[in-house]
């Protein structure tokens, strides 16, 4: 597997972390926007679905209030149809698009959201929960309160949880270059740091045109990660059951 880490990018942390996903089967992805599945969590999607499992993602708005239109069209339908493009090339089995507004889903009552995930997840028989770090990576709300929502569901469910996370090093490299609120944690609060394979990642995050170009951050986030994903559990199977 080639290494897209390049010369003088943060190391990985050098605590001992598990290489190993959890063996679920059908994984439930619960994420705000279209493209945080592919962006963020693309890499682990497509590995478990690789590896046999039925994943689920569940998305809460359309992404039309994004900044970035690449295509120059209506974000509202174009986005739908890209979430779905992007779906089928991780290999996941199924998109749930609700129709919250983006950039609103942290004046929604966090039980309503909350809801959503729970009904998702009982209907296709969830066996774990996937979504962004509770920082929100990026600070953004509405990353923060759909992860809210996969804690309060997992919670009640008894499932475990597990979250996106980037290491601090990192976080602060991106910060620094881009000048966005990468938020990251440190060696000692992250659990897995799992090799990857991003072939499907990268087919994922093109289909999503009207967010994506050459020069997106997205590329040199993988460049200082290379093949390497990592995650917190938000909800530990001890604390789920």
């Amino acid at each position: 597997m080639k290494s897209d880490q390049s010369p003088g990018s943060p190391a990985s942390p050098s605590c001992v972390l598990s290489p190993l996903l959890p063996a679920w089967q059908r994984p439930l992805a619960v994420v705000a926007h279209p493209d945080d599945e592919t962006f963020g969590l693309g890499a682990i999607i497509s590995q478990m679905a690789a590896a046999g499992a039925r994943v689920h993602i569940l998305c809460y708005t359309h992404g039309e209030a994004s900044t970035l239109n690449e295509t120059h069209t209506d974000l509202l339908r174009q986005r739908e149809h890209e979430l779905r493009q992007a779906g089928t090339a991780l290999g996941a089995a199924d998109v749930t698009l609700l129709g919250y507004s983006d950039g609103g889903l942290a004046a929604q009552p966090p039980s309503e959201l909350a809801a959503h995930v729970m009904a998702l997840a009982t209907r296709h028989r969830a066996d774990g929960l996937l979504a962004f770090d509770d920082t929100g990576i990026t600070g953004h709300p509405d990353h923060k309160a759909a992860t809210a929502a996969a804690v309060l569901a997992g919670a009640a469910l008894g499932l475990p949880l597990l979250g996106w996370a980037l290491p601090a090093a990192i976080a602060s490299r991106l910060r620094v270059e881009t000048g966005q609120p990468f938020t990251g944690r440190p060696p000692g609060n992250l659990d897995f740091g799992v090799p990857v394979d991003r072939a499907r990642q990268r087919k994922a995050a093109w289909l999503h045109a009207s967010q994506i170009s050459p020069g997106a951050v997205l590329w040199r986030r993988l460049e200082l990660q290379g093949d390497t994903e990592h995650l917190h559990w938000l909800l530990p199977p001890s604390d789920a059951a």
